[in-house]
């Protein structure tokens, strides 16, 4: 083994732990697992859960779960609902910001009227931002709205060519605008997803080998970049209706570090975009005494071990990677150490925004 490099505590600003309503899936215990063991200290859970997370009875019942399993540190988007604007709003600083569907999803989240859209823009103010799954069009439009009422916009998961241009454009002309980007989008075609088959189904889907470029080409423009972990069993995804989700938090640094590696991205560039940026667009910054070791010439192939996430595959199986995380320490304790997670259920925290 080489002598490994030191990186702050990462963060993931975009998981889905399926709890409530899907624990067998990924709960928290789990999840966090998987997140100890791919370097990420923090990681800030979505709220389309069963029942979701929009108002603060359910945001209590999310966080008294969370105080039993978490075993890193993790906090929680509030959701926009098409009648929660004022309700959603009252919860601030306890919530790392504000997710809102304007497509592409399921269930009782999608916020499908303009005038309810800007009413959240409206009302909404913060401290954390209003994060948007948006494509196309759609992310024009909450753009707009971002501008109009200068609220603070995340945008999730951009995937195509003329979404980043889109985006750098605005940031040129001052907008309040950030994103993320994920290794799946950035690594992965339409071509996979036709030899992935299910396993390589997500929203949004993968695009064109252009769309991949282009995220490459203007990453200087990205924020953040994100796993969109959403896990889902292999029975789920090779059922009639396969669900759209693929985990990552376990793939996500080894991937990244590959790209390093490959001189593609540079180790500043890295650091601002895993841990650097996400916490200071959302409040979460790691302390001091978090750390993550890291073997930087370790070479492995993803798939060939066991994952802690739940779901246990990866749509990354096969790909040659490296860089292995060694040794995780939160808040000076040890909690993950030569492929083992030693923190215990319970042991992480729940937390809203942090000062800088």
């Amino acid at each position: 083994m080489s002598e490994p490099i030191r990186l702050p505590g990462l963060i993931d600003v975009h998981v889905h732990f399926r709890t409530p309503g899907a624990s067998h899936k990924e709960d928290f215990a789990s999840g966090t697992a998987a997140a100890l063991a791919g370097g990420f200290t923090t990681v800030l859970d979505m709220p389309n859960t069963s029942p979701p997370t929009v108002d603060e009875a359910a945001l209590e019942a999310k966080i008294a779960l969370a105080r039993e399993q978490v075993r890193c540190d993790v906090g929680f988007y509030a959701g926009a609902r098409e009648d929660n604007a004022f309700a959603v709003s009252q919860l601030g600083d306890r919530v790392v910001g504000l997710k809102m569907y304007l497509g592409q999803t399921y269930g009782p989240l999608l916020i499908s009227q303009l005038g309810v859209a800007m009413g959240h823009f409206v009302d909404w103010r913060g401290p954390g931002p209003i994060a948007v799954h948006a494509e196309g069009l759609l992310l024009a439009a909450a753009i707009a709205l971002a501008r109009a009422t200068d609220s603070p916009l995340h945008c999730c998961h951009v995937s195509r060519r003329a979404e980043i241009a889109l985006i750098r454009a605005v940031k040129e002309q001052g907008a309040p605008v950030t994103c993320e980007v994920t290794p799946h989008h950035l690594l992965l075609t339409e071509r996979d997803a036709d030899r992935l088959g299910p396993l390589g189904y997500m929203k949004p889907t993968l695009g064109t080998e252009s769309d991949r470029q282009a995220l490459w080409d203007n990453l200087d423009v990205v924020d953040v970049i994100a796993s969109d972990h959403a896990p889902h069993t292999r029975e789920e995804k090779f059922s009639a209706q396969p669900p759209p989700g693929v985990p990552g938090l376990e793939t996500t640094l080894p991937l990244m570090w590959t790209a390093v590696c490959e001189g593609r991205l540079s180790f500043s560039r890295l650091l601002k975009l895993l841990s650097r940026n996400p916490g200071m667009i959302f409040g979460v910054l790691p302390t001091a005494d978090t750390w993550v070791e890291l073997d930087p010439e370790a070479e492995w192939v993803l798939g060939d071990g066991p994952l802690y996430t739940r779901c246990g595959w990866t749509p990354f199986e096969g790909f040659k990677v490296r860089g292995r995380v060694t040794r995780v320490v939160l808040r000076g304790q040890t909690v993950f150490a030569d492929g083992e997670v030693l923190a215990a259920p319970g042991s992480g925290r729940v937390i809203g925004r942090r000062s800088e």
